[in-house]
């Protein structure tokens, strides 16, 4: 219809709000000024409104200007999403899936794959080393097809469980709790946490610092945000407090100066392949995905605990 503005057009009058000059704004979108404010009349006449009030001084936006300036950058968002995911449609195909996942897990993982990739060739894979930021973002914006990480994760994410851990609490060996064959959450009441940044999930947050603890006690945080294992491990040996980990933190990241500590009223951890709910899934994750559910049905607690191994060792 002839009648309806143009993404274009509502780009234009975006630009002409952040700048409040034609002459600025036109330049900066790389076009003459006549034509840029014949553009900004041609949308008022679209939309039945004066959206600008011009004078020989200033440039302001009226009130309908104002009013409709949030529905107009939620327009051209929506058009960029739709041009976005266009995009990815049309992408050939590729036979490479990225995952991301900690560093220090990503030996172990290579060889989960690698050794069930024996007998069922997969794509290729390509790893990306991310934090407990990066595993929530990097899948929704596209950088990784998936994450394999520790839960919870959002709403947003579709999940495949591939095994579970039991939680420790990770304290420097000077503390006179690090000799202990174990603890509880009421024993380390006193020690504060190594904190989170506020860019990480509440619910994830929440859960890797038993927060509040089973008596409604808030938890306390240090002033750190550590977002990696490597820097959590790294304060708590420096003493600045204690972070919960993994057990498979004991195999894969052993380091001088701590100790781990197994807490015996924590409910054990999900380890997850985590892929984005709204992307398609292409032929070359789903064959990953394939050989991670046939892996995943070997890694119930009953069996890891029977035979001895880890979630990310091969059956």
């Amino acid at each position: 219809m002839t009648n309806e503005p143009s993404a274009h057009q509502l780009r234009l009058l975006l630009v002409l709000a952040e700048e409040l000059h034609f002459g600025r704004a036109a330049k900066r979108v790389f076009i003459s000024q006549p034509a840029f404010s014949r553009q900004i009349r041609a949308l008022e006449g679209h939309l039945g409104v004066t959206l600008v009030e011009r004078s020989t001084r200033q440039v302001r936006l009226t009130r309908a200007g104002e009013a409709l300036l949030p529905h107009m950058r939620a327009a051209v968002d929506a058009v960029e999403d739709l041009r976005r995911a266009a995009e990815e449609l049309a992408r050939p195909p590729s036979d490479r899936v990225v995952i991301g996942s900690y560093i220090s897990a990503l030996p172990a993982l290579r060889i989960l794959l690698d050794e069930l990739r024996k007998d069922l060739p997969g794509p290729e894979v390509e790893w990306r080393a991310v934090d407990n930021i990066e595993q929530v973002r990097a899948p929704l914006d596209g950088e990784v097809d998936a994450v394999i990480c520790y839960g919870p994760m959002p709403a947003e994410f579709e999940t495949l469980r591939l095994g579970s851990d039991a939680r420790f609490a990770c304290l420097p060996d000077a503390h006179p709790l690090a000799g202990r064959a174990s603890v509880t959450l009421a024993d380390l009441a006193d020690l504060p946490v190594i904190g989170f940044s506020p860019q990480v999930p509440r619910e994830y947050r929440a859960f890797w610092a038993a927060d509040p603890r089973p008596d409604g006690t808030p938890v306390r945080y240090t002033d750190h945000t550590a977002t990696t294992l490597e820097d959590c491990v790294s304060l708590c040996s420096l003493g600045h407090g204690t972070r919960l980990i993994t057990e498979s933190s004991l195999a894969l990241m052993p380091r001088p100066g701590v100790r781990f500590v197994p807490v015996t009223d924590l409910s054990p951890c999900a380890a997850l392949l985590a892929w984005p709910a709204s992307r398609p899934v292409s032929p070359a994750f789903d064959a990953i995905l394939a050989l991670l559910r046939a892996h995943a049905r070997t890694t119930d607690e009953d069996t890891l605990r029977r035979t001895g191994r880890r979630w990310w060792n091969p059956a």
